[in-house]
């Protein structure tokens, strides 16, 4: 899996609306039958976007409204997004499963503001300082900082990952 170096991500956004579930970020009849997660990536968003593994580039934002990643606990949903290139996720807010899950699996999220954020337009984030500059409208979104300790998950690649480099969950 890709390490993301989160303190200063540039890309597009690939928006989408409220209440994307985890059908949507990888639909579920791909998970019985795909077991390797790059091969599972290019079915990403499928479900409300069928052009997005061709349209996406490395450190792009997918962008949500509220409650993004809702539905099942599906693992899968943040692993592929990560796979697929995706810098981040920033939303209105995260379903709490999904929000838990990125973090483990090293998927950098963010709670901002979506609202003004339009398909296509060039962000840069800085996770440490907590803030979106939307590069096309000349914007600054401040963003609901992470905790540190979920930024050195996050940094690490994942909780496994962290766990290997420090010895034990570390806060």
């Amino acid at each position: 899996m890709k390490i993301i170096e989160t303190n200063d991500l540039r890309g597009s956004v690939h928006k989408y609306g409220d209440d994307i579930n985890t059908d949507y970020i990888i639909p579920g009849k791909y998970l019985m039958n795909i077991l390797d997660d790059a091969k599972l990536a290019q079915h990403a968003m499928e479900g409300v976007d069928p052009d997005f593994y061709q349209s996406v580039e490395e450190g792009d934002f997918v962008v949500g409204g509220r409650n993004f990643g809702c539905g099942s606990s599906r693992e899968e949903a943040p692993v592929v997004l990560k796979e697929a290139g995706v810098g981040a996720v920033l939303a209105q807010s995260f379903a709490r499963i999904f929000y838990r899950n990125a973090i483990n699996i090293g998927l950098p999220i963010l709670e901002c503001d979506t609202t003004g954020m339009e398909e296509g337009d060039e962000l840069r984030v800085d996770f440490e300082g907590g803030e979106v500059e939307n590069l096309t409208k000349g914007e600054i979104i401040q963003a609901t900082s992470l905790p540190q300790a979920m930024r050195d998950i996050i940094a690490d690649g994942g909780l496994v990952a962290h766990i290997k480099k420090h010895g034990s969950f570390q806060i």
